[in-house]
């Protein structure tokens, strides 16, 4: 320490001269280029204050949301869902029927990246279910333990349709098809799971049920006409068993019935081997459809086009 040591200065001492340069002289300063401004969106001539926790927090959510958003973060995520093992499609579209408390996990998933759909917190969410799945479906932990019917139902030319119909239309359009399907798949004892955008996910304790389901949500959909379009669906069914969590139901079994489903043309239900196994082949008719390819099914599986007799 030299506080022994250091001279006090007197108090008559003259004061130092002041430099030209110095701000105090009149002059203007050569010192250099003013420091930035650390508060840039306080207005002009306003005295700046540090932020408030709360402007702090809208600050912090702001930066947030556009790293999450972000299009370069999310195409890389997606590039590395796609490497990982298990369905990349998991999840895609999301349920847009908001379940209380027993939301499907997806749903769930995305409420906690605080958006709907999209998003990389989203996206690094269904990333790690895809993983967990795949490493259940493996060990033969990720299935449950009693046989159902998966059935998923898809409006054919619906997005093409909904562009040119805008918003309104489009809601009329979906009310009407949901009012046309649910009691054709409850008046077959049938659990609608989700309603996945245009399509519906609903289960059945047998095929001759998810079946009749669908024949009957036809025929009711032939009375809706909404701004000139008549709805009509596609869909398939395989039988397996899917493991419950919460209101949804996950595993390869589902993934299974979604695509072929996908596969099915207008008007077309498809059934997996799986599903025809269960169905009277003397109230149905099944042509088998040839070279059914998807990923995450197995190869050997084959689908077929039922109806009843």
């Amino acid at each position: 320490m030299h506080g022994e040591d250091e001279e006090t200065p007197a108090a008559d001492d003259p004061a130092p001269p002041v430099d030209e340069a110095s701000p105090t002289s009149g002059a203007p300063a050569t010192a250099g280029p003013p420091a930035a401004d650390p508060h840039p969106d306080h207005a002009p001539g306003e005295a700046s204050a540090a932020p408030s926790p709360a402007e702090r927090a809208r600050r912090l959510g702001r930066r947030a949301r556009e790293l999450n958003e972000h299009e370069r973060l999310l195409e890389a995520v997606a590039r590395v869902r796609h490497r990982l093992p298990g369905d990349d499609r998991l999840g895609d579209p999301l349920s847009t029927s908001d379940q209380g408390r027993d939301a499907t996990l997806t749903r769930r998933i995305a409420r906690l990246a605080g958006q709907t759909t999209g998003g990389a917190v989203h996206e690094l969410g269904m990333g790690a279910l895809q993983v967990w799945q795949a490493a259940a479906e493996r060990n033969n932990r990720g299935r449950g333990t009693v046989d159902l019917t998966i059935l998923f139902t898809d409006l054919v030319g619906f997005s093409h349709w909904a562009l040119e119909a805008g918003d309104q239309a489009t809601l009329l359009l979906l009310r009407e098809v949901g009012g046309a399907l649910e009691p054709a798949v409850h008046r077959q004892r049938g659990e609608v799971v989700k309603w996945l955008g245009d399509g519906m996910m609903a289960v059945f304790r047998r095929p001759s049920d998810a079946l009749l389901a669908v024949e009957r949500g036809r025929a009711a959909l032939e009375g809706i006409e909404v701004a000139g379009h008549q709805p009509h669906i596609r869909a398939g069914m395989h039988v397996g068993r899917p493991r419950k969590v919460g209101a949804d139901y996950l595993g390869v079994d589902v993934n299974i019935a979604a695509r072929v489903a996908a596969a099915a043309g207008t008007d077309e239900l498809l059934a997996s081997d799986a599903a025809l196994a269960g169905l009277d082949p003397e109230l149905v008719d099944a042509r088998r459809r040839r070279r059914f390819r998807a990923k995450g099914v197995p190869p050997e599986l084959g689908v077929h086009a039922v109806h009843s007799r």
